[in-house]
């Protein structure tokens, strides 16, 4: 994927990500066994604040996770989303992380899928993200910019495996910005759509 040069700072991807889980013994088991990502560094926080732990996913990137021993409970809805992508609202509060991307090969995806079928996790049909109008097609198209799946890990965080099909041109950046001015007119819309379909 070519890459537009940032003459600010010069970043090299993801260092790492944050999350917070509930048991890092069940974190650690599904990262580590059913996902493959090799544990690379643990932290027993001081004055029992309890534990950070990292996981390698690739190209010097990491994925790292906190626990405390007093986090509020998951908030489905608020801080993740509710539903699985097609079957329900992706909707999440402001400053929440809504899911994450891991980046994999393309033409492995079929593949990946069936991996995490067998070893018992819930995944979505491979989705041919476009520039349609309904944004997703059954095949592959010319617009078609990225192929994924979405499944969620035991603290329900909700996960991609993502591969780009094609590289990003001048017409792919396109759109005005919203606003929270824009809130009413886009719930609107969205209304109007919902009624659409009863």
């Amino acid at each position: 994927m070519a890459r537009k040069e940032n003459k600010e700072f010069t970043f090299r991807g993801i260092n790492h990500l944050a999350l917070v889980c509930k048991d890092m013994a069940r974190t650690v088991d599904f990262y580590s066994n059913v996902l493959g990502m090799p544990l690379i560094k643990t932290i027993e926080l001081p004055n029992g604040m309890g534990q950070h732990f990292f996981f390698d996913v690739g190209n010097g990137d990491a994925l790292a996770f906190f626990w405390f021993p007093d986090a509020p409970e998951a908030a489905p809805g608020i801080a993740s989303p509710k539903a699985m992508v097609g079957k329900g609202s992706l909707a999440t509060a402001h400053g929440s992380m809504n899911h994450v991307a891991f980046d994999i090969p393309v033409e492995k995806i079929e593949e990946y899928r069936d991996k995490l079928i067998a070893k018992g996790i819930e995944v979505t049909e491979v989705i041919n993200h476009d520039d349609t109008p309904r944004q997703v097609s059954p095949t592959v198209n010319e617009t078609t910019f990225v192929r994924s799946i979405y499944f969620f890990d035991p603290d329900g965080i909700l996960l991609e495996f993502a591969g780009w099909t094609r590289e990003f041109g001048e017409g792919d950046v396109r759109h005005t910005p919203a606003t929270a001015a824009d809130k009413e007119r886009y719930l609107a819309q969205a209304k109007k759509v919902q009624e659409g379909y009863r």
